[in-house]
Order: structure tokens, then sequence, then C-alpha cells
């Protein structure tokens, strides 16, 4: 009977997880979890308690610090359109401050110049500094020191 009592609780603080986002509750919600199995074994009311309080400290000392700090870094690879900034492409129209196109990654896209003063020519490397929608802003590669 026991064993229901922690299984009630670890859903509850299961739930409480989901809305606070913590990661602290669902640590104790394992917590429960692993008093449950104990209390399901015939363990005796401490030796339940005992399981909770190590399984509960054990998380929120070790895992939880270890998580938050994964969590605080940026994913290491870009996706989408961030992943083509840095990347080089191939003038294939005129490029300046108004329009132009390039070949990028194996598709065509517009672009312009990062400074209003370029005009980059056909068949020149640029550098794709940023993207803005579906235009990339360009360097010319030998103007970069």
């Amino acid at each position: 009977m026991a064993w229901i009592v922690w299984l009630l609780v670890a859903a509850a603080l299961g739930a409480a997880e989901f809305f606070t986002l913590t990661f602290a509750l669902g640590l104790l919600a394992g917590a429960a979890l692993i008093a449950a199995v104990v209390a399901g074994l015939g363990g005796a009311w401490v030796l339940q308690i005992a399981a909770f309080a190590l399984a509960g400290a054990a998380g929120l000392l070790v895992v939880r610090p270890v998580a938050r700090q994964h969590m605080s870094h940026p994913p290491l690879t870009s996706e989408g359109s961030d992943a083509l900034v840095g990347k080089k492409a191939v003038v294939i129209e005129e490029v300046t401050a108004e329009h132009g196109l390039i070949k990028l990654s194996g598709e065509t896209w517009s672009a312009r110049t990062l400074d209003d003063d370029h005009v980059i020519p056909v068949g020149a490397l640029v550098d794709v500094m940023e993207i803005e929608g579906a235009t990339a802003i360009v360097y010319p590669r030998e103007l970069l020191p």
C-alpha cells in the first residue's frame, strides 16, 4: 500500500515539474519512484524515507548542477540559415548594396554587400557575414584581414 502513496507523490511532483520547469521537482519525483520500489520490495518506512532522501539529495546536489550547466550553453551546431554564416560563396550576378546573386552551398541566394560602397563582380569569392530573411549579406574575401 505504501508504494501506491509513493507513486502518487512521484506523479504529483512530476506534474509540478511540468508546470515549473525547475528540474528540481522532477528529480524528487524520481526519488519518490525509488522509494516506491523500496516500499514494493517490503522495505520499512524508515528505509523508504532514507531511499527518498538519498536519491533526492544525490539528484539535487549532483545531477541538477550538471544539467543546468549543460542547459545554459548554446548548442555547438548551428541550424537552418544560421549554419550558412561564415561560409564561402561565389558571385553569379554582380552584388551591390541593393541586389545580387551568389551560389551558396549549392543553392542560388539573393545577396547584398555588407558595406554600401562595395561592388563585387561575377566570379568573386565572398564570405557570408549574416543572413537576413532570404538574403545573404556578403563581404569580398580578398578584402578580409
